[in-house]
Formats: structure tokens, C-alpha cells, sequence
């Protein structure tokens, strides 16, 4: 395997098993631990995936210099896009309007659910499948 494809399919499966363990592992537990209420989830929450988020623009960026130096296969090239198509879409139009709802939240104020949430989590299963698919097509070239 040439080398940037080496880098671009460790970027990609670091960048996978970040998505696994923050979004499907810790979100959801941290509102189960004892003692934790709205406010500190939200608190926690906002802090972690803003550090995710910063971790996968850089290994995103990672697998695209990398790939530009050994440029993959066409299929592989469409499913990093849609990876990267849905973090684009996470961080300019969900992100902004979750941490809206959450400043209100941590405000004091009765703010009724929100489907932005939802629409990050189905971004993020789609992001997910898309750096599966992208890792594996790497790890065959």
C-alpha cells in the first residue's frame, strides 16, 4: 500500500472509532450516570463534541492531502465525500442550532425538544457508514 493511502485509511478508521465511542458509547451514558442533570449533560456534551468535531476536521483534512498525494479509486473518493458531505452539514447546520437550544436550556428557559438532535444522529449513522465503506475500499486498493 503506498504511503499517503496508509495515512488516509488510518485517518479514516481513527476518525471512525472517535464517532463510535463519543456519539453511540458516551452521549448516551453520560445522562445515565448518577448525579448528572440537564445542565451538566449539556455542559459536558457541548464540550466533547466540540473537541470531536475539531479531531475530525483534522483527520478529514489528514485523508484528503493524504489522498491527494496517492489518489485512490473513484469509489473511494465518493464515500470519503459523503463522510465528509455530513460533518459539512453537522458543523454548518445542525451544530449551530443545537448549541442555540442548548444555550436556552442553559439558560433557565422551558425549550420544547428539538429535531435538530435527530438529524445529527442520523448524520452521524450516515456519516458512519460512510467511513466504513471508505476504510474498507482503502484497505483493498
Amino acid at each position: 500500500m503506498a504511503p499517503g493511502l496508509a495515512v488516509a485509511t488510518a485517518a479514516v478508521f481513527v476518525w471512525l472509532g472517535m464517532v463510535l465511542a463519543i456519539s453511540f458509547l458516551e452521549a448516551p451514558l453520560k445522562f445515565r450516570a448518577p448525579g448528572v442533570t440537564i445542565p451538566i449533560g449539556l455542559g459536558i456534551g457541548r464540550l466533547v463534541f466540540r473537541a470531536l468535531n475539531i479531531s475530525e476536521a483534522v483527520l478529514a483534512i489528514t485523508a484528503v492531502i493524504a489522498s491527494a498525494v496517492h489518489p485512490p479509486e473513484s469509489s473511494v473518493l465518493v464515500a470519503g465525500s459523503v463522510a465528509l458531505a455530513a460533518l459539512a452539514v453537522q458543523l454548518v447546520a445542525v451544530r449551530p442550532r443545537l448549541t442555540r437550544r442548548s444555550d436556552r436550556v442553559l439558560a433557565g428557559e422551558d425549550v420544547p425538544r428539538s429535531r435538530s438532535h435527530y438529524v445529527y444522529v442520523a448524520l452521524e449513522g450516515v456519516k458512519t457508514i460512510a467511513l466504513i465503506t471508505t476504510g474498507v475500499l482503502l484497505l483493498m486498493l
